[in-house]
């Protein structure tokens, strides 16, 4: 295998070709980096964590696979990745996620040592998550935690520091991420019984719409407190309001609970995140 085919499937193994991902663990950390640098934050420190967030989502990709290696060739969705068809060995997944990780270490020396202090929790949610779907109940809860926890480490880089008000913005990110990952999760859901992974789609069971339904109440709620101690305006809100909207349109997609429409209304999710990002960018912008 030459070069070029070693790269197409590592950029395979990090889903470089499905940046869905990377957009949603990227929101979440502009939100933290906007309210915490009052919408001007460094544009230094914004490179460093975009960067920084495509990193160790592609790590944490790869530690994924490797713990689902097992699982993946049984279920239809999975079942042509890179570590599930033997494309790459189990030893040389743990290595590349290894040097991501590294990487994404660099690029934050020349932020404060409490951020790197952060990193280490940071990495261990990332490289932990994988393994709760054997016994959580609702292993999108953690998930939410890990996308979320580059929200503390914005507001460290910025403030040296980490308020209530980070805390209550990773809280809307699990509830967030609890909504668009049991859409994911109910496009799994038959495979996921047939192998024993816990998921939340399997948990809400029969309620599984209603679950994610309130979840974007809970997340929209948490964020217009949030938005209200940072005494944002009108465009905030008008942000928010896009947001509940495109929430709206994934509930006539995902009541059917047909596979197809879960899994759009799941990648349609960025458009969630990037409708907060623009109300806030833009009530900062106005100001």
């Amino acid at each position: 295998m030459n070069l070029r085919e070693r790269l197409r499937i590592y950029e395979k193994l990090m889903r470089l070709d499905k940046p869905i991902g990377i957009l949603l663990l990227l929101w979440p950390t502009l939100w933290g980096l906007w309210f915490a640098g009052a919408g001007r934050p460094s544009l230094w420190v914004v490179w460093i964590f975009v960067l920084g967030t495509v990193l160790m989502r592609s790590a944490g990709c790869v530690i994924n696979d490797y713990a689902d290696r097992e699982f993946d060739g049984r279920v239809e969705r999975t079942r042509n990745r890179p570590l599930a068809v033997g494309a790459v060995a189990p030893k040389e997944a743990l290595l590349l996620a290894a040097a991501l990780a590294l990487c994404a270490f660099v690029l934050i020396l020349p932020l404060n040592r409490l951020v790197w202090a952060l990193s280490v929790p940071a990495v261990l949610l990332a490289a932990s998550y994988p393994y709760t779907k054997r016994f959580l109940a609702i292993p999108q809860a953690y998930l939410g935690i890990a996308f979320g926890f580059g929200i503390p480490m914005a507001y460290a880089a910025v403030w040296g520091e980490v308020p209530a008000t980070a805390w209550l913005l990773l809280l809307a990110n699990v509830f967030w991420a609890i909504a668009y990952d049991t859409e994911y999760a109910m496009v799994d859901r038959p495979d996921d019984l047939k192998i024993g992974i816990r998921t939340s789609a399997i948990t809400f069971g029969r309620f599984d719409v209603a679950a994610v339904m309130m979840c974007y109440v809970a997340t929209l709620g948490i964020l217009a407190c949030v938005g209200m101690y940072h005494q944002r305006g009108l465009w905030f809100h008008v942000g928010l309001l896009v947001a509940a909207c495109i929430a709206i349109y994934h509930f006539t997609l995902i009541r059917s609970r047909e596979r197809t429409h879960c899994f759009k209304a799941f990648l349609h999710n960025t458009w969630f995140g990037a409708a907060v990002f623009a109300g806030l960018a833009a009530d900062y912008a106005a100001r």
